[in-house]
């Protein structure tokens, strides 16, 4: 029986090269699209994933990283000073303008970290140093966006803001497609970048009825001279995000409550939590995960069609040859077998190049785009699911014609 599926499958070959390239085209529509969504989802927490940190502090009205309200640097200390904490990091992300030439401009978001700290590193550096970010006015840009600012090695000069800005590092595979570029800086530059060289003063009061001082940052119009050094942070400064480690053997949600009672108007979050919060976000409010499946249920109709299209069409060409294994005693079920084995035959050759071309794909989109296509074992195994169900599901089509032959037609002319 094996022989005979074969036989069947590669009689006509180039009916058999259009059902693989059908199958082809569902293999890698399914595949894209779910790495496509996996990369997005990904990407959308990517900053979070390059920190080392295990609980991250931020505002109470935290939406998602890229929306949220500052808080004072002041909460640095207070946030150092609560029992369980071994060290605190302040990070800063902040919007700023990229001015590449007099008339072309681009938004980028600042990162701005301590070179010197623990608890954030711009993943996968391949130029450059991040200890080059101690001196004024410097930045690590990522290689897939060289192009949108208009720079192309290390020691390039651009404007960030009002400041100049020197390129002193190059990253790989930090791009997110939900964000604008990433800039890396310290924060006395991504402070004075994010400023646009203004400075701010403090002005502090106690709130009513409570012993809670709440402290408000009020931008001045003196501006600071592109020659001066970037000064070091102030009270009057904001800040977005309190890095913490914990000490060993903390509980971190009691850390967390400690945290968030010791500074007001925040919210603690590990650092899984804060990556789901993140992925939800962009999973629910922009319809994406909708999108990218309703393209990979397309793939599957159009797979499913061709492939029962085909299988229907062989089963026709050899109604003699069934009729004449019914007529030798042969079951139905030994018929179904032959069908079936053929449909797993298209499923596994039309599987096997349709993946390889998607890794394929996916190593090519992040060499020159720097856009992850994230297709897990879990993604791989899941379609070649996807892909027997579809190859033998529409055998089922194939196998009702199969099932009203009448053995005596092999004695017919």
């Amino acid at each position: 029986m094996v022989s005979l599926a074969r036989k069947n499958l590669l009689e006509d070959i180039p009916r058999f090269l259009v059902a693989q390239a059908g199958i082809m085209f569902a293999v890698s529509l399914v595949t894209i699209q779910t790495g496509i969504f996996n990369g997005f989802t990904r990407s959308a927490a990517q900053l979070i994933y390059n920190a080392n940190a295990d609980i991250w502090v931020t505002s109470d009205t935290l939406v998602q990283p890229e929306l949220s309200l500052p808080l004072p640097a002041t909460t640095l200390d207070q946030a150092q000073e609560v029992a369980g904490v071994a060290r605190a990091e302040a990070l800063i992300f902040k919007s700023a303008v990229w001015r590449h030439s007099s008339s072309d401009i681009n938004l980028v978001r600042v990162i701005g970290f301590d070179p010197q700290g623990q608890l954030f590193n711009p993943n996968n550096l391949i130029q450059g140093s991040r200890q080059a970010l101690q001196q004024p006015y410097t930045a690590i840009a990522d290689t897939s966006t060289l192009r949108s600012l208009n720079v192309s090695k290390v020691g390039d000069l651009a404007e960030l803001g009002s400041l100049p800005v020197r390129l002193v590092g190059l990253t790989q595979g930090n791009r997110s497609i939900t964000s604008n570029p990433f800039v890396f800086t310290s924060l006395e530059n991504a402070n004075a970048y994010a400023t646009g060289g203004q400075n701010a003063r403090l002005s502090c009061k106690l709130q009513a009825g409570s012993e809670d001082i709440q402290c408000t940052s009020i931008p001045t119009n003196q501006k600071q001279s592109p020659q001066a050094k970037p000064r070091q942070l102030a009270a009057s400064d904001t800040i977005s995000f309190i890095l913490i480690r914990a000490q060993s053997g903390q509980d971190l949600q009691q850390l967390k409550q400690r945290l968030e009672t010791a500074i007001p108007n925040t919210t603690a979050y590990t650092q899984a939590e804060l990556i789901e919060k993140t992925q939800q976000f962009w999973q629910r409010r922009t319809g994406v995960g909708f999108i990218l499946g309703l393209g990979a249920t397309v793939g599957i109709i159009v797979g499913g069609i061709i492939v029962g299209q085909i299988l229907y069409s062989s089963v026709s060409d050899h109604l003699r040859e069934f009729g004449t294994l019914k007529a030798m005693g042969a079951s139905d079920w030994t018929i179904y077998g032959v069908i079936i084995e053929q449909s797993l035959w298209m499923a596994v050759l039309g599987y096997i190049p349709g993946i390889v071309l998607c890794f394929g794909v996916g190593a090519w989109t992040f060499a020159t785009q720097g856009i992850t296509i994230l297709i897990t074992p879990a993604t791989a195994i899941a379609v070649f699911g996807i892909t027997v169900a579809i190859c033998v599901g529409s055998a089922i089509f194939a196998i009702q014609k199969v099932t009203r032959v009448d053995p005596a037609i092999v004695f017919k002319a």
